[in-house]
């Protein structure tokens, strides 16, 4: 059940993309939202965004892989907004090469930003929810914290690290018998900058894996998992549930499948630039926003009904078993008949 008071709710990688579009659907019910990026314009777009819904907003410039900075914006989120009820850790980094074609110092960035900037940020909002014994905390994680990828060999250790991670503080909190509790929600494919944005060593400019949904959906999904944080994890899109199911059953064969077209897969046809920008280690939105959406507009899915079905799975099964009794005792009725 949705909050009937409006919640003070943190945002990482509230900038662009994902974290943008959360942004965006909690103002838009009412909460009070901190926006924590890096780009200045990119905060400043959602800033105005999130006032222009006529609820109180803040905007913190802050790199996730510092955790002192972390806990300093913490801080100045409950002296300007009041307790933190919700954190939602979106933000990311990522390279897109071979493993062997990543520097040990770019996959640390990955991992300090897209794994530890996870961690830092859960440990300063657990530091303020604990002793209230209330809150939660929002982990947006990815089928491939399940399963590799090819070309995102960084990426995809941060997201089994994360998983693994998350999992542990889960159980420590239910063993402390807090209220306070951690979820994940874990993406398909999304629409976002973040494939014009991530440092690549590809020959051809990168693109999401079809198919590929809009941030919308997803934003929908994570409000649903701040309302509903019991449930341990949830999978947006079909396509998740899908390759879930597939590596559970036949991740060998899967390994084969994706060895052969993981890389097509995941670039288009047109070559990269070589002088081409990425936000790696500084950001792209600091002088220009460029909202939640990428360029994939055209064939990205603005609804996931598998996430609908997911979020009403209680009242589509009362539905369903109501229907089968229906059809049982109409069965049955026109035998004695």
């Amino acid at each position: 059940m949705a909050p009937t008071e409006p919640r003070t709710v943190v945002v990482t990688g509230a900038s662009a993309g994902v974290g943008r579009a959360v942004a965006r659907a909690f103002a838009a019910r009412g909460d009070r939202v901190a926006l924590l990026a890096r780009g200045r314009a990119g905060l400043d777009a959602a800033l105005a965004e999130a006032r222009d819904a006529g609820v109180r907003a803040m905007a913190v410039t802050v790199d996730l892989a510092d955790p002192d900075a972390v806990e300093r914006a913490a801080e100045s989120v409950e002296r300007t907004l009041g307790p933190i009820d919700v954190w939602v850790n979106a933000a990311l980094a990522s390279v897109f090469a071979p493993f062997t074609e990543i520097t040990p110092a770019d996959f640390r960035r990955v991992t300090e930003v897209s794994y530890l900037g996870y961690v830092y940020a859960t440990r300063a909002a657990l530091r303020r929810m604990l002793p209230r014994d209330r809150g939660c905390v929002v982990q947006v994680g990815s089928a491939i914290a399940y399963r590799g990828i090819p070309l995102q060999s960084a990426y995809s250790g941060a997201k089994h690290a994360l998983q693994g991670w998350n999992e542990a503080v889960r159980c420590e909190l239910l063993h402390q018998g807090t209220a306070v509790r951690t979820t994940m929600v874990h993406l398909p494919a999304v629409n976002t900058p973040q494939f014009d944005w991530v440092r690549s060593r590809l020959p051809r400019l990168g693109r999401p894996v079809a198919p590929v949904y809009q941030p919308e959906p997803i934003a929908r999904a994570i409000v649903h998992a701040a309302d509903h944080p019991g449930r341990r994890e949830y999978r947006v899109g079909a396509s998740t549930v899908l390759t879930l199911l597939a590596n559970g059953l036949a991740p060998g064969l899967l390994d084969r499948y994706l060895a052969r077209t993981g890389y097509d897969a995941q670039q288009t046809d047109t070559p990269r630039p070589p002088d081409r920008p990425d936000n790696l280690w500084a950001p792209l939105d600091d002088h220009r926003d460029h909202g939640a959406h990428g360029r994939f507009d055209d064939e990205a899915k603005p609804r996931s009904l598998q996430a609908w079905a997911d979020r009403h799975r209680t009242p589509l099964a009362a539905a369903a078993a109501t229907a089968a009794l229906l059809l049982t005792a109409g069965a049955l009725g026109r035998g004695r008949w």
